[in-house]
C-alpha cells in the first residue's frame, strides 16, 4: 500500500504579453513543489517576441490560448479561469517565479481558513529586497505613501507609509495574516469565491484589479491573507517595459477606476474631480520623466 500523500490539484493562470525568457522560467517554476498537480494555461496577449512559442515547444503540458489582440489583464485572467477547473487557482505574472514549496503553503492556508478568499506570499526582488506586496486599501494618499513612493522611501516608519503597505517582522506571523489585499503578481485564490463575485472587473485593462478583486471579496463576506512564508520572486514590470507609456497611462486610468469605484461612488462626488485632476498631473509627470 502506498503511504505517498496525494498532490494537491491547482490550476495556474499567467497572462502574458512579450515576457521574452521570463515566462518559460516561471512556468518552470511550478513544478518546484512535488505536493501540487498542475493545471496551466498561458493566456498570451498576442505577443510578438515568440515567448508563447518557447512554452509551447519546452513545456508541451501547458496549454497556450493566443488571443488576436491584446484584451488587457482582467479579461485574459477570467479566460484562464474559464478554460481551467481546479478548485484552488493561482495567478502569477510571467515575470514571477515561485520558490520551492510556496504554493503547498499557500493552500494550507486556504484550507485552514474557509472564509478566506486569497492569500498571497512574500514576494522579493531578484536582489532579495521585499517588495511590500500586502497592503491597505488605496486612498487618495496612496500615490504619495504607496509602495514606489520617494515619501515611503524618505519615511518607511511613518503612519500612512505602514497603512498603504504592511510592514511587519515576518519571522512574527504564525502561518498568516489578515491584510486588505495583496499583489496580484502572485496570489491563490479559491476558484468558488472568485466565481461568488464574477471574477476579475474586465474594466481593468492594467493594475490595480488586485485591488478591486480583494475589496470585492472582501465585501462579499470573505477575507485576504499574507503568508511570508511561502516566497516568490518578481521582476517588477518585464511586460510593461515593452510599452512604457501605455502602461502609464493604463496605471492611471485604473488608478481612476478604482477611486470612483470604491472610495468615492456616486457620479457627482465631487472627490472624483479632484482625483482625476491630480491622476491627470501625475501620468503627464510620468510620461514626461519616461522621455
Amino acid at each position: 500500500m502506498s503511504t505517498t500523500e496525494p498532490r494537491e490539484s491547482v490550476a495556474a493562470v499567467i497572462v502574458n504579453y512579450n515576457a521574452g525568457q521570463a515566462l518559460l522560467e516561471a512556468v518552470r517554476s511550478l513544478a518546484g513543489d512535488r505536493r501540487v498537480e498542475w493545471e496551466t494555461v498561458v493566456i498570451d496577449n498576442l505577443s510578438t517576441d515568440g515567448s508563447a512559442d518557447a512554452v509551447e515547444v519546452a513545456a508541451p503540458d501547458v496549454r497556450v490560448v493566443r488571443n488576436a489582440e491584446n484584451v488587457g489583464f482582467g479579461r485574459a485572467v477570467n479566460q484562464g479561469l474559464r478554460a481551467t477547473q481546479a478548485a484552488f487557482v493561482l495567478f502569477m505574472n510571467p515575470d514571477c517565479v515561485l520558490e520551492s514549496g510556496a504554493t503547498g503553503m499557500l493552500a494550507d492556508v486556504l484550507r485552514q481558513h474557509p472564509d478566506c478568499a486569497l492569500v498571497g506570499p512574500k514576494i522579493l526582488d531578484p536582489d532579495g529586497r521585499v517588495q511590500g506586496s500586502a497592503r491597505g486599501d488605496p486612498d487618495m494618499l496612496t500615490g504619495v505613501f504607496g509602495r514606489t513612493s520617494a515619501l515611503r522611501r524618505l519615511l518607511p516608519g511613518a503612519t500612512l507609509s505602514q497603512r498603504n503597505v504592511v510592514n511587519v517582522d515576518d519571522a512574527s506571523i504564525n502561518g498568516s495574516m489578515v491584510v486588505d489585499w495583496v499583489s496580484g503578481a502572485c496570489m491563490l485564490a479559491r476558484r468558488s469565491a472568485i466565481d461568488r463575485v464574477g471574477g476579475f472587473d474586465e474594466r481593468y485593462f492594467l493594475y490595480w484589479e488586485d485591488a478591486d478583486l480583494c475589496r470585492r471579496l472582501r465585501t462579499a463576506g470573505f477575507h485576504v491573507r499574507y503568508a511570508p512564508a511561502a516566497v516568490a520572486v518578481h521582476q517588477v514590470g518585464r511586460s510593461s517595459a515593452t510599452a512604457p507609456a501605455a502602461s502609464i497611462r493604463a496605471f492611471h486610468r485604473s488608478a481612476y477606476l478604482y477611486y470612483a469605484t470604491h472610495v468615492a461612488p456616486g457620479a457627482w462626488n465631487p472627490k472624483r474631480l479632484l482625483a482625476r485632476a491630480l491622476l491627470a498631473a501625475r501620468c503627464w509627470w510620468r510620461l514626461r520623466a519616461a522621455g
